[in-house]
């Protein structure tokens, strides 16, 4: 019991120590065991069914032989079977020994070779003074140092009997030798087994390795230009584990993305508040002095710091909506886009005083209203910013998840077609009116994130179209 505990407690501790070694080391070992385990399992079974085969297939040759000499002698005319007629051919397996009634040796074994003689019992001497032939006497015998199958058949009227003696020596020694061959077959196959487990164990984990060292590179860097390659193998993007490098790298490239879009925010953020903020405390400054301005100046003091409050308020809620993007909050449903547009007309010609105008389908989609909403609203908010004089209607056009919104302002350069859906960007013209550059930069997120695209282009005869183009819901075919 104590050698049996002492056996467990090194097994475990060889088991934990494995716990501690390489994914590749682990992989390897329990590649191995496994075919270790296959191998000694699938050996056994050969070794087992080849042993019953080669020592059944050697009984029935000795019971064969035995049973064709009785068989002859039982069928011998009287008086004619002669222990001096039999032919006996000795080999390697078999050998035959000739007595007399009394039981004595005439003929030893091995045919007169250099041969000890067979011990004769009781029972052979009883054969071979029977006086029927062809009488059978079976035993094992292990007299000469080796074991031996014997049987005794008698002549028949007392004249004796053959021993016929089966060396089973030779089976065992190819049993022997047959188990030799399965061992080295076995370690052959284990070695093999145990390098190929190697071999893969390498092959998959040498690109968890690389995955791992990119990820704690990023970990005790925080830098996101670590990308992990493939190695060169064919599938390095098919496997699991080339499937997760991929998303490892689409993820570093994401967060890549994200961190400078967060630092361009911050500049940017940095740099359109620096102007409120800069007339804010320039407008503090004047307010010591309040008591000496003119009510004209006052008043104009009080409006231009209202003003300016409001720009940065409105400049502050835009930076917050876009930074978290609170727009994706809201629960996605089917949206009919008509409705969403008579929502912001309405609240635009109480804002503006200008006519707005919705001529629109019943084309829906599958989105958040509220965000659908500010998308459609924040150009109808610069169309009638960039013309406040004008007279001419906004229109809100929408067919088919196309929604436009046009006006007859001033337009926009061609230089700037390219630009005005970029953070923070406004034309020289714009410069001088309130706002943050921010307003159509949310109308593409908006319609990106609902899988649509934002486009825009200036009218025929003055003015521009601002607007997205958005998936459908396809209309249910009729019963």
């Amino acid at each position: 019991m104590g050698a049996a505990a002492a056996l467990g407690e090194k097994v475990r501790g060889w088991v934990r120590g494995l716990g501690g070694a390489s994914l590749g080391t682990r992989f390897a070992v329990t590649f191995a065991a496994v075919a270790a385990a296959v191998i000694v399992l699938m050996g056994s079974l050969a070794y087992s069914a080849a042993a019953t085969l080669i020592r059944n297939s050697a009984e029935q040759e000795f019971n064969a032989t035995v049973s064709n000499v009785a068989q002859t002698l039982r069928n011998s005319s009287t008086g004619n079977s002669r222990f001096h007629e039999f032919t006996l051919v000795h080999s390697e397996r078999f050998s035959f020994q000739l007595i007399n009634g009394a039981g004595e040796i005439m003929v030893p074994l091995g045919g007169g070779r250099a041969s000890a003689p067979l011990p004769v019992t009781e029972a052979d001497r009883a054969v071979a003074g029977h006086y029927a032939g062809g009488l059978v006497h079976l035993r094992d015998d292990n007299a000469l140092g080796e074991p031996l199958r014997v049987a005794t058949v008698s002549f028949g009227q007392g004249l004796g009997a053959v021993q016929i003696v089966q060396r089973l020596q030779p089976t065992e020694r190819l049993l022997d030798t047959l188990a030799a061959q399965l061992v080295v077959v076995g370690v052959v196959a284990l070695v093999g087994a145990g390098l190929a487990g190697w071999l893969v164990a390498r092959r998959i984990t040498s690109r968890l390795v690389r995955l791992t060292e990119a990820a704690e590179y990023v970990t005790s860097t925080g830098r996101l230009d670590r990308a992990v390659s493939d190695g060169g193998t064919s599938t390095g993007g098919r496997d699991e584990v080339g499937r997760l490098g991929a998303a490892f790298n689409e993820m570093l490239g994401r967060l890549a993305a994200a961190k400078e879009e967060q630092r361009r925010l911050v500049q940017n953020a940095s740099h359109e508040l620096r102007t409120p903020l800069t007339s804010l405390r320039t407008n503090v400054s004047v307010m010591k002095q309040f008591d000496r301005l003119s009510p004209e100046a006052q008043q104009r003091l009080v409006d231009d710091l209202q003003g300016e409050t409001r720009e940065l308020t409105d400049l502050v809620n835009e930076l917050v909506s876009l930074a978290t993007e609170t727009y994706q909050d809201e629960p996605v449903q089917e949206v009919v886009l008509r409705e969403v547009a008579e929502r912001v007309a309405a609240r635009s010609r109480r804002r503006t005083g200008r006519e707005i105008i919705v001529d629109a389908d019943d084309s829906a989609v599958l989105g958040r209203p509220g965000a659908l909403e500010r998308a459609i609203s924040n150009p109808v908010e610069n169309s009638a910013k960039f013309d406040p004089e004008g007279t001419a209607p906004i229109e809100i056009h929408i067919r088919d998840g196309v929604v436009e919104v046009r006006d007859r302002g001033p337009g926009i350069a061609e230089s700037e077609l390219a630009h005005i859906f970029e953070r923070f960007y406004r034309s020289p013209a714009a410069r001088g009116l309130p706002g943050s550059g921010l307003g159509l930069s949310m109308v593409h997120d908006i319609a990106a994130a609902h899988g649509g695209t934002v486009f825009a282009y200036n009218r025929e005869g003055g003015g521009a179209v601002i607007g997205m183009r958005l998936p459908t819901i396809p209309d249910e075919p009729p019963q």
